[in-house]
């Protein structure tokens, strides 16, 4: 089964793939300013959503993202003290995954009008989840745009939240996790996500809106995860809330145990399909067989928004949070210890030969090329 060519998430991936490639060739052009000076830029890590400064011996990794759409989900339901943990996912996993330790992250809210019970509750949330990745928030800026910023109507606040994040590429790296030094048998582990994340919300709004109409974040949920019997919450909005898992310290103390990782995925907008072909640089593919099960939410939306599996496998995570190239030697001991700490992992397939992702899932082979 391939991917279909429609957009049912309202946005074009492939045209989003084209705009980051145009603008990071215009950056390119400025790399030159800082050639053989402090913050000179890396040059290999295209395709990432991270990369490299140096300040002599310092090697340090730059980052920045947002929470996007979510946030509206949040003004919906009233509760914002975990939005700081898929503020710091989206950032602190884009660096890991380059090799580099998150260390600080600076932030900025734009809202419409000041509510300081609001700001109180999304600030609490940051500090816990920078409390859990180990980082400090070293920088930041509120801005009253009033109506630049819209959203939800009957939101306390209206509000966008994005962030910089930088890190120290890990001691026992000589160069970033680029994707170089993966080959045909490696190993790929694959951890699970509990949620969402913070992509794939244009697409799950829109659903729940057709179906539910303007209170949707209302709606009950029923699937087989709801509460009292599971954690993913008794409404929909409740279940999309569901925040996002940091990777960034497990993946840390893996290198810190001096295991061998040669590549990691962050999987977040674009899918398993997407995100990992960015770091199979060499012509290999990959064979997945053995990925997490998409979570009872996700395939429930799959059905209610009428969207192929292989669309559903680009749009959302389906229960794979960060995919990691080993030796297959090493595969299962990578695994163990992530799930010592605390993370569902498991060994998940191989790189192939042949490039192209293909995934083996209850809905069955899936073809990316």
């Amino acid at each position: 089964m391939s991917t279909s060519s429609q957009k049912p998430a309202g946005y074009d991936i492939d045209l989003g793939n084209e705009c980051s490639r145009n603008a990071y060739a215009w950056s390119k052009k400025t790399f030159a300013n800082r050639a053989g000076k402090p913050g000179e830029a890396a040059q290999d890590l295209e395709g990432g959503f991270a990369n490299e400064i140096r300040f002599g011996n310092a090697r340090l990794g730059i980052s920045s993202d947002g929470i996007g759409t979510k946030i509206e989900v949040a003004e919906r339901v009233g509760k914002f003290d975990t939005l700081g943990y898929d503020l710091v996912a989206m950032t602190a996993d884009d660096l890991i995954v380059g090799g580099f330790v998150p260390t600080n992250l600076s932030n900025i809210i734009d809202v419409n009008t000041l509510d300081y019970e609001v700001i109180d509750e999304m600030m609490r949330g940051l500090h816990d989840a920078c409390n859990f990745a180990e980082m400090a928030i070293t920088g930041g800026e509120i801005a009253e745009l009033g109506n630049r910023i819209g959203g939800w109507p009957g939101a306390k606040m209206n509000f966008n939240w994005c962030s910089t994040a930088i890190g120290s590429l890990h001691p026992s790296l000589e160069r970033p996790l680029s994707g170089a030094g993966v080959k045909a048998g490696q190993a790929v582990v694959a951890l699970r996500s509990p949620s969402f994340r913070s992509n794939g919300f244009s697409l799950a709004r829109r659903t729940l809106q057709n179906l539910f109409g303007d209170n949707w974040h209302s709606a009950p949920y029923d699937g087989l995860d709801a509460t009292p019997h599971g954690s993913a919450g008794h409404t929909w909005g409740e279940v999309l809330l569901a925040p996002s898992l940091i990777y960034s310290p497990g993946v840390a103390r893996v290198l810190d145990a001096g295991l061998p990782l040669y590549a990691a995925a962050h999987i977040t907008g674009g899918g398993i399909a997407d995100n990992f072909k960015r770091v199979l640089k060499n012509g290999v593919g990959a064979e997945l067989t053995n990925i997490f099960e998409p979570l009872p939410a996700m395939q429930k939306l799959t059905e209610l928004a009428g969207i192929t599996p292989a669309d559903a496998y680009l749009y959302w995570n389906m229960g794979n949070g960060m995919l990691l190239v080993t030796d297959e030697a090493q595969a299962e001991t990578i695994a163990a210890q992530l799930r010592a700490d605390g993370y569902d992992a498991q060994v998940a397939g191989r790189i192939t030969a042949e490039p192209g992702i293909r995934l083996k899932v209850g809905a069955g082979e899936l073809s990316y090329a």
